[in-house]
């Protein structure tokens, strides 16, 4: 019993350290986050400790007239520093300036489209946002909510793609939400005719990449445009969704560094705050492929018309048996079936209301002849049945239905056909899909139905470290200053259980469960009822010496018993009864050791011991 006790109290024990690990996971990925921002804060604050030193040499002279406090240690802090590229890039921009320098917006119209909604008049701004845990940060802000928005800005030299990758990384928040829009960046074609005054979402682009969302559908574009070899033709090539949730992304109101890397290899990866969620190869993980097939079906071979595409057909030589009866009806009324008892032939189920009254406004020649509406039969309420009784139907045993061929195997079965296949006339085999068209600027072409998304520290180069310390040093802050914000343990459980309700289940049975586990096994055991000769004959298991420890605690008894003062005065007077006691006793005793003996003696074992 004690050792079940024990097992149950570790299993409650165990369920609630497993029901806990998420939750203990991710303070620990704060705790992880306030250390950084403790590193982060020492870095930035070297360059202030000049001005530090100044500070406490000017007080020093009221700290040696007025005794010192104790001071409690203060709260770790980010302080923004702009980041700085550093390393070949092609193009860079943090918005810290608070200006739209080198950005070009948008003064076309979309074609297809109503005229009050054709023009690209949504609103852009630099500012900081709503919620900034980085004073100073500042980005790009789309502002307006259903329009059309366009803005496009020069890089420093055109992408070629040779033998460097090709590194993309960019941050967005969608500081309201997102209802349906999107936040992705083209990459927009170095081509003679390319004028960002006139942006629309027909310029051409090499590469499109970055989150979108309507409705339920979380999407994270990475789509190219490749050229065809053998017509020049332009067509677009998706990339496999992730399988990856990317739910929280878009409405968890945090900074998310959206990173594409095209590789010449033709390898590429898409990874959101530094983590791998979608990777594969241009040549196999792009639809529709990038080469088409060497082989298509001809599109003027057609179907011979004795062409025998039936597996099964049914057998030519099946005759109907004489006795099968296609007329016999499913079901026949039920023979055995007698009247009930009191049935009311004559009475009708229903019958006009006699309390209804015709409306005044009824009108016979537009209503037609007003007739009083139907009630159930009074009459009808204590009989079995009201009107003309009827035998139930039952099933006809004697039916068989419509008699049909059996099936048999199609000996002039040919398969389904298939139109031949020829070389296809367009095929190419292009090996190097990441010998992409050239770039020359970034544009962001939208339409959303949400405003406030925040855009920051676009950055395109070809070398991984280069990108590397740009991220640490943009969006790594941002990520410090909202660990150094994220609220307590008990406080993300109450906004998590505030956004999914259902977890306060998990939390109760989760406190619950263990508890009533070690109620159940501590309180409710049950004791094991000692066993009976006749239970040790069947199953053969030894006897305790019960008896002897019985004659034991009774010598104990006697002993004591002789030995109390008022066992001596009144010894005398109880010895003839207790002699007495004594022999019935000594009686019963060996009678019982009698039936125990016989009942030794018959069990298997006893018997297998005399034997041998």
């Amino acid at each position: 019993m004690h050792q079940r006790v024990v097992l149950f109290v570790l299993l409650g024990v165990g369920l609630l350290c497993l029901s806990l690990t998420p939750i203990c996971q991710a303070e620990d990925l704060v705790e992880d986050s306030l250390g950084d921002d403790v590193d982060v804060e020492d870095e930035l604050d070297l360059g202030l400790a000049g001005a530090e030193d100044e500070e406490e040499e000017l007080e020093g002279d009221f700290q040696d007239e007025a005794p010192t406090a104790p001071k409690t240690p203060p709260t770790p802090k980010v302080t923004y520093k702009a980041p700085e590229p550093m390393g070949e890039h092609f193009f860079a921009e943090s918005f810290d300036r608070g200006t739209l320098d080198g950005w070009v917006l948008s003064n076309a119209k979309k074609d297809d489209a109503d005229e009050e909604i054709a023009k690209y008049d949504g609103k852009w701004a630099v500012e900081e946002m709503k919620d900034s845990k980085l004073p100073g940060d500042k980005g790009l802000v789309l502002k307006s909510r259903a329009k059309h928005h366009a803005i496009s800005a020069q890089m420093l030299r055109p992408f070629t793609f040779d033998t460097q990758p090709l590194i993309l990384e960019y941050e967005v928040n969608f500081q309201s939400g997102i209802d349906c829009g999107g936040a992705y960046v083209k990459l927009l074609t170095q081509t003679p005719e390319l004028d960002l005054d006139q942006f629309v979402d027909k310029t051409p682009y090499t590469i499109m990449f970055g989150p979108d969302k309507c409705g339920e559908d979380y999407k994270l574009h990475f789509i190219f445009r490749h050229k065809n070899p053998k017509t020049g033709e332009y067509e677009e090539k998706h990339a496999k969704k992730p399988d990856a949730d990317l739910r929280t992304y878009y409405t968890d109101k945090k900074t998310h560094l959206y990173t594409l890397v095209v590789n010449p290899d033709n390898s590429f990866e898409v990874l959101v705050d530094q983590t791998v969620v979608n990777s594969g190869n241009l040549l196999t993980d792009m639809t529709p492929p990038v080469n088409p097939p060497a082989e298509i079906e001809d599109p003027d071979d057609h179907k011979p018309e004795d062409w025998d595409e039936r597996p099964k057909i049914q057998d030519p030589d099946a005759v109907k048996p004489e006795d099968w009866d296609e007329d016999a009806p499913a079901q026949v009324p039920d023979e055995d079936a007698v009247k009930p008892d009191g049935w009311l032939d004559d009475e009708p189920e229903y019958l006009g209301d006699p309390d209804a009254v015709k409306p005044e406004d009824w009108d016979e020649d537009m209503d037609g002849e007003w007739e009083a509406p139907q009630i159930p039969n009074p009459a009808c309420e204590a009989a079995p049945g009201c009107g003309v009784w009827k035998r139930p139907m039952v099933d006809n045993p004697n039916y068989k239905g419509k008699w049909k061929p059996p099936m048999i195997d199609n000996p002039n079965y040919q398969g389904i056909w298939k139109p031949r296949k020829i070389p296809n006339p367009a095929y190419f085999e292009d090996l190097h899909p990441f010998r992409m068209t050239p770039f020359m600027a970034v544009g962001l072409e939208l339409w959303s139905m949400s405003s406030d998304i925040f855009f920051d520290n676009f950055f395109i180069t070809n070398d991984r470290n280069t990108a590397d310390r740009w991220a640490n040093d943009g969006w790594g802050l941002k990520k410090a200053a909202e660990g150094a914000a994220e609220p307590g343990l008990a406080a993300q459980m109450l906004n998590a259980a505030e956004e999914r309700p259902w977890l306060w289940v998990v939390y109760v049975l989760t406190v619950a469960l263990p508890l009533v586990l070690i109620f159940v096994f501590c309180c409710t055991g049950k004791k094991k009822s000692a066993a009976s000769p006749a239970e040790y004959k069947k199953t053969d298991e030894p006897q305790p010496d019960v008896k002897e420890e019985e004659e034991e605690n009774e010598e104990k008894a006697e002993e004591a018993a002789k030995s109390s003062p008022a066992a001596e005065e009144n010894g005398d007077e109880e010895d003839a009864p207790a002699e007495e006691e004594e022999n019935e006793e000594e009686e019963k005793e060996a009678t019982a050791e009698e039936k125990e003996d016989d009942i030794l003696r018959r069990s298997p074992r006893s018997r297998k011991a005399r034997r041998d």
